[in-house]
């Protein structure tokens, strides 16, 4: 941008005083092309510099009458079509010449839609980056409702795309708001629309039970037509940079914290646009009773999947392993996967329930479902003790390397390390071990003096080596006391007859 009162001195010099555009462009520093767009805005001053012929005058067209024909084929191919037609030139030079031959798209002109309270809501996804959880990397996305007449925004983070996270999002959205609007318009993604040709839709028979659930009308907009639902996409850029730009966060609950916060209190406190006098809290405040009411239940927002457990007691869940109790290897199940939770069916009966996590790589089991066959495979317990030090350590691997090839007793090490973790934690064993595998002195009992000297320059005393029983059977033996007294009386009566003895004697 240049000020205006060097685009007045630039008509003037150039009408008044008959500079040339190249002179123009010395004394001022700007490019010519610039000057030009001054001089073509000035009223009775529309003149351009005189074009100097081409190469590419004679396949000017050719270019044009293929453009008419393919107007969407970009330059490189044209560019190569004309080489085969003899022209030889750089491709940025030819790349300004379609773009100035290319035909204009026709401006569309678009009305301004307006909707009566309760009747309409705009649904989207957006996609805000990606989130590191443990050792997996996955994307974060937003669900975004609308509601089309006061503009109620509701904003929920997650990282599950596909139906689980879609109806979850809507049964969090109603909630919110109190009532559920009588249309939701959507684009035209998988979860609401499997097949389209024209205005003949193929719904989702999820979808279709979900919104026969709460009683609304489902209606996708037209292929390419975004501007249908302009007030959620408006949404999402005023999310993007009011709520999301430089904002810090430490996981997914906190941002979902704050983006709750945000919604009630800074999103509301915009102005209406309909009325300025209104704030979307006043809005929303009159559309709230036209809703429709919501029913006595959610609708279950699971999905429904067959794992496959294999000779171990575990199945594969979106990149983690869970357990199962052990009579269900080899077997067929069903998952009930939602955002938080899985529930594991063999048929219709619940075998297993765990919280879902998202990391990478990661075993979650409960220990009722692995002791059982734990119990039945004893000479499994010094394998499960060496994964349980190995699990917590991972430099324990190497150490028991190390310990082979002195050829000592895996067996004893492995739950002397077992001991170890128990008393000092698995932040300083770690450390110990990694020690003692540089030294390579990997005998548990320098490993221990390791850990004291840890503990020693941390001015902590000695770690206890009382023993802790983990027995359940044991721990709940109930031990009765007696009076010791017996003993006392016991002990005393040798002495009394020996007393006597001395007497007679």
């Amino acid at each position: 941008m240049i000020s205006d009162e060097l685009e007045a001195a630039i008509v003037r010099w150039f009408a008044i005083e008959k500079w040339s555009i190249g002179r123009i462009c010395g004394h001022t520093g700007l490019h010519h092309s610039v000057i030009e767009r001054v001089l073509s805005q000035s009223v009775g001053n529309k003149k351009s510099r005189r074009r100097r012929p081409s190469k590419l005058d004679d396949y000017t067209p050719f270019l044009v009458e293929t453009l008419k024909k393919y107007p969407s084929l970009c330059a490189s191919t044209l560019q190569g079509m004309a080489r085969e037609r003899g022209l030889r030139c750089s491709g940025s030079h030819f790349r300004a010449l379609v773009a100035q031959l290319r035909p204009k798209r026709r401006l569309e002109a678009y009305l301004r839609l307006r909707t009566l309270p309760g009747e309409q809501a705009q649904v989207d996804w957006a996609h805000f980056g990606e989130l590191t959880i443990g050792r997996a990397v996955r994307k974060l996305y937003a669900f975004v409702m609308v509601l089309a007449f006061s503009r109620r925004i509701f904003l929920r983070f997650g990282l599950d795309i596909g139906m689980t996270g879609f109806l979850d999002g809507h049964n969090q959205a109603f909630e919110t708001f109190g009532g559920v609007p009588r249309v939701l318009l959507y684009d035209n993604l998988k979860s609401v629309v499997i097949q389209r040709i024209g205005d003949a839709i193929q719904f989702n028979e999820m979808i279709v039970e979900f919104a026969q659930h709460y009683r609304y009308e489902p209606r996708p907009v037209a292929v390419r037509r975004g501007n249908e639902k302009g007030r959620v996409e408006r949404a999402i850029r005023y999310i993007r940079y009011n709520f999301f730009a430089g904002r810090e966060f430490k996981d997914l609950a906190d941002i979902n914290a704050q983006a709750d916060l945000w919604c009630v209190h800074q999103s509301e406190e915009r102005q209406w646009p309909q009325d300025h006098t209104l704030k979307v809290r006043d809005a929303f405040e009159l559309e709230k009773p036209t809703l429709l009411p919501l029913p006595d239940d959610s609708f279950p927002a699971a999905q429904r999947i067959e794992v496959r457990v294999q000779k171990t007691p575990y199945f594969r869940f979106d990149l983690n392993d869970y357990s199962v109790p052990h009579q269900h290897v080899q077997r067929t199940l069903t998952v009930l996967a939602t955002a938080t939770e899985l529930r594991v069916l063999d048929g219709s009966s619940e075998i297993a329930r765990h919280l879902r996590c998202f990391d990478k790589g990661q075993t979650i089991e409960n220990p009722l479902h692995i002791q059982p066959l734990v119990d039945e495979k004893r000479h499994a317990r010094q394998h499960r003790a060496q994964d349980r030090v190995i699990r917590a350590v991972p430099q324990a691997e190497k150490l028991l390397v190390l310990l082979t090839k002195r050829g000592d007793s895996l067996g004893s090490c492995v739950g002397q390390l077992g001991k170890l973790l128990d008393s000092y934690g698995q932040e300083d064993l770690t450390a110990a071990v990694a020690e003692a595998v540089r030294l390579k002195s990997p005998h548990p009992n320098n490993i221990r003096l390791l850990l004291e000297k840890i503990r020693y320059a941390r001015g902590l005393p000695p770690a206890s080596d009382t023993p802790t029983v983990t027995d359940a059977k044991l721990r709940d033996i109930h031990v009765q006391t007696h009076d010791l007294a017996g003993y006392d009386r016991v002990n005393a009566a040798p002495n009394t007859d020996k007393k006597k003895e001395s007497n007679n004697d």
